[in-house]
């Protein structure tokens, strides 16, 4: 969920408007993939058994609304998703809780002319009224519920599948094993392809991996915040399932756009994260120096040797950039281009291992819904 969004649904407003086995990509895809200028294919990469996507892809979380909360022109996010596809991008994120409906419907209309070439990727699980798009307090991944929000998922993103259907966060009220259950009559159905969890608990995930195979998990990772590689990557690695990180470039921290000068504007959920304070960026300003000190050594951008170095990690790891900016975009798949020698890559992780990152990542009630467990089914 949009974490300006889950400020409002928790009522909160005044401090802030807070991964099926069917080969290549989606149902009846093709091989045609968009090259990119100088005529060669950006990298593929594996989620889970056999879900083939482009090496980078991209999010569109903030395509109708930006963390500064400034309206996007829409015709112009179609051309980034566009062009995005057309440099060899496959693998495009959304959600049903962004700005309730509207990146879906965004990403619907962009990609319509060449759905079956692409891999889209939305989530469900905040509790949103599926009339009205209000925000209910909580989670909601009742079977029932699920297959209504599917529903209103097809005709938002005009297709008649999702290839990846997360659980956004995990319900504390509904058993992982109803939740499995549902998904596989969706399946069964032909509406959902595979699917995936967010931000979940690790014993969540094992007893839904004993059900019906889980083809990724989508959490925060970067090298702002690298807490999934205490349990959750090696858990992906044990279990055969995909990492996508989400905000793999720390909300815009990890390009250079946040410094001790930076003012957010009310509703940018980054004023309410305590890594941004005052007493805390200075400190983690370091982490930002040596992005730019080997961006200066490798010929490329603080963004591109952050998707680098996530990229290096596991063959596996499909990093979901988002952004509003063209240029942004192009610059963002251009990772795929910067590789590491082993002796690089080594001295790299010793600088920034060596930088300590002070505050939390997010507030302690947005926290909460992170990690947690389902309960077990009586």
């Amino acid at each position: 969920m949009d974490r300006r969004d889950i400020l409002k649904t928790l009522g909160l407003a005044t401090i802030g408007t807070a991964l099926l086995p069917f080969g290549n990509l989606a149902k009846g895809a093709t091989s045609d993939f968009g090259a990119n200028e100088n005529g060669s294919l950006p990298s593929r990469r594996k989620l889970g058994k056999s879900l083939e996507v482009s090496s980078i892809g991209l999010g569109v979380q903030n395509m109708s609304r930006t963390y500064q909360t400034t309206i996007p022109n829409r015709k112009e996010m179609h051309r980034i998703i566009q062009k995005a596809f057309d440099k060899g991008v496959t693998l495009f994120d959304t959600a049903e809780a962004y700005d309730p409906f509207e990146c879906e419907k965004i990403l619907g209309e962009a990609t319509s002319s060449f759905r079956n070439n692409i891999v889209i990727e939305t989530k469900y699980g905040w509790n949103i009224d599926q009339e009205t798009g209000n925000r209910l307090p909580g989670l909601n991944s009742k079977p029932e519920h699920i297959k209504l929000v599917v529903e209103g998922m097809l005709k938002r993103l005009k297709t008649d599948r999702i290839d990846l259907l997360y659980q956004h966060r995990v319900d504390p009220e509904v058993p992982i094993e109803d939740v499995v259950g549902a998904i596989q009559d969706l399946i069964k159905e032909g509406k959902v392809l595979h699917y995936g969890l967010s931000e979940p608990g690790v014993e969540t995930v094992r007893r839904a991996h004993k059900i019906y195979p889980v083809t990724a998990i989508q959490n925060e990772y970067s090298l702002l915040w690298r807490g999934p590689e205490k349990k959750i990557i090696p858990l992906c690695e044990e279990l055969g399932i995909g990492f996508v990180p989400w905000s793999p470039l720390g909300v815009g921290f990890l390009t250079g756009a946040i410094d001790e000068n930076t003012h957010f504007a009310q509703g940018d959920i980054r004023g309410n994260e305590t890594r941004f304070s005052p007493e805390n960026i200075q400190q983690n300003l370091k982490l930002v120096k040596v992005l730019k000190d080997w961006s200066v050594k490798k010929e490329a951008t603080p963004a591109q040797i952050s998707l680098a170095w996530l990229l290096h990690q596991k063959p596996w790891i499909v990093p979901i950039p988002g952004t509003t900016q063209m240029s942004n975009m192009l610059d963002n798949i251009g990772a795929d281009k910067i590789k590491f020698t082993n002796t690089e890559f080594k001295e790299f992780n010793t600088v920034i291992d060596a930088v300590k990152i002070a505050g939390e990542r997010l507030p302690p009630f947005v926290q909460q819904f992170s990690d947690v467990e389902a309960p077990l089914k009586k």
